[in-house]
């Protein structure tokens, strides 16, 4: 795999010509920016921005009124290679703040498939198919994660519901017995060779046994059946070694810029 080739196809699909990610969302092209707006539940932001030295700082106040003008909070996906160079400090001044850094990760969806299945003993994997499961998910998730707020619950629900009624969420529940244990998603992206894997938290005192892997493979499966070439995380400092360990390799950084 040509890292610089698969940089270049990532821009390309999944941030210059990137497309809704759910029903009531829309993506925008407004000079050099590439943005989504939708449901506050949603993701909104910008995707991609080709901007100079000249017209940056003028173009990130029209996302802030923008967005402003809906009601609604934003994020700012910036990537390492992204130009101007100082772009972070210009969006730093202008009210947003940095959250922590993340490596956007790649392999081969068929490589990591190939592997062999390693579900944890007492663990099995069930497919999230209505609302059923996105509430174990959910439930799952902020126990995992950490999440104690019943908005950040709420968001997750609504959102996963959305995608899976758009046909473009595959999501994974793993179960020791009928307790939900670790869960995590996969989101096709039509007409792109990527398939992006999201979650996959796990509870305390189940971490360290494999059940990470074991929804990666389950993921890598269902992305080569439908077509696609590439799975792409974005993984904290966390999770990037796991990743590295099962083939993947790091492409670039991105730093999430959020707007109030």
């Amino acid at each position: 795999m040509d890292r610089d080739d698969v940089l270049a196809l990532f821009d390309r699909q999944l941030r210059r010509e990137a497309r809704p990610d759910g029903p009531g969302t829309r993506v925008e092209r407004a000079g050099g920016v590439v943005r989504q707006a939708g449901p506050a539940h949603g993701w909104n932001g910008v995707l991609w921005s080709g901007l100079d030295e000249g017209g940056a700082d003028a173009a990130i106040a029209g996302q802030v009124r923008h967005f402003g003008s809906l009601g609604l909070p934003f994020e700012w996906k910036l990537y390492a290679h992204d130009h101007p160079a100082d772009l972070g400090d210009r969006l730093l001044a202008a009210g947003f703040t940095a959250q922590p850094e993340e490596t956007v990760m790649v392999a081969e969806a068929a490589a990591i498939a190939a592997g062999p299945p390693a579900t944890p003993e007492g663990v099995r994997l069930v497919p999230v198919t209505g609302v059923d499961g996105v509430e174990l998910m959910a439930g799952v998730h902020g126990r995992a994660f950490g999440l104690v707020e019943e908005r950040h619950g709420d968001h997750l629900r609504r959102h996963l519901l959305d995608r899976l009624a758009a046909g473009t969420l595959h999501a994974v529940l793993a179960l020791a017995g009928d307790v939900p244990v670790s869960a995590a998603r996969m989101d096709l992206y039509p007409g792109t060779g990527f398939a992006g894997l999201w979650g996959g938290g796990t509870v305390p005192g189940w971490r360290g046994r494999g059940v990470y892997r074991a929804l990666v493979a389950w993921r890598a499966r269902e992305a080569v059946a439908r077509g696609h070439s590439y799975l792409q995380v974005d993984a904290s400092s966390q999770s990037r070694p796991i990743l590295e360990r099962l083939g993947f390799v790091p492409l670039t950084t991105t730093t999430p810029y959020t707007h109030p």
